[in-house]
């Protein structure tokens, strides 16, 4: 009996301490998440970054528009620039700048955002009543003229990485685009953006 009590009481020393343990295990797990998306994050600004760095390096080869300029200077000059960006980005794939990851990333954020109590609501005021059609996507194309621009709610908004101001998050149907306003140019898109 002696001998069973000293087991006994000298296995509960050993699992009260081994009772902190698992807390530690857990929480690697939840870090690890978090960094991974860190990363996701950190790679996606990398790759702006490197798109703006073209872009605005082309763009100052070009006159400068006046705040006076009319509309038809304002469009020779996206035709103008969206000619450079595209020679500048011959081999551009989709996925270059939103890769995967980032597309799921980007999913798992607006998931909530579009299953939630507003979410209907929310998928009205992106998709344009008017227009019934279903424009093709390509990366370097020039944004569909007949596709209205879109506006984009500010809880989708506030959801996304923050971008500068010479791309936009746009959306054309259910496609989440990265759009250049001044070359009016589809940078990357990434489908089925409401799923």
């Amino acid at each position: 009996m002696v001998l069973l009590a000293g087991l006994l009481m000298g296995q509960t020393p050993a699992s009260s301490k081994a009772a902190p343990n698992p807390t530690p295990k857990a929480a690697p797990k939840q870090s690890t998440q978090v960094n991974a998306n860190a990363a996701v994050i950190s790679d996606f600004v990398k790759r702006v970054n490197e798109y703006v760095a073209v872009h605005k390096k082309l763009e100052d080869t070009l006159p400068k528009l006046s705040k006076d300029s009319t509309p038809k200077e304002i469009d020779t000059h996206e035709r103008a620039l969206l000619k450079l960006m595209q020679e500048a980005r011959k081999g551009a794939k989709q996925g270059d700048v939103l890769t995967l990851r980032m597309q799921r990333f980007i999913r798992n954020l607006l998931r909530p955002i579009f299953t939630g109590k507003s979410g209907e609501q929310i998928k009205a005021e992106i998709l344009d009543k008017e227009y019934k059609g279903n424009a093709p996507l390509a990366v370097n194309a020039r944004y569909p003229d007949e596709v209205p621009i879109s506006t984009v709610p500010p809880q989708v908004l506030q959801s996304l990485p923050k971008l500068t101001e010479d791309i936009e998050y746009r959306f054309i149907q259910n496609s989440l685009i990265l759009f250049d306003p001044h070359a009016h140019m589809i940078v990357d898109f990434m489908e089925r953006a409401f799923n």
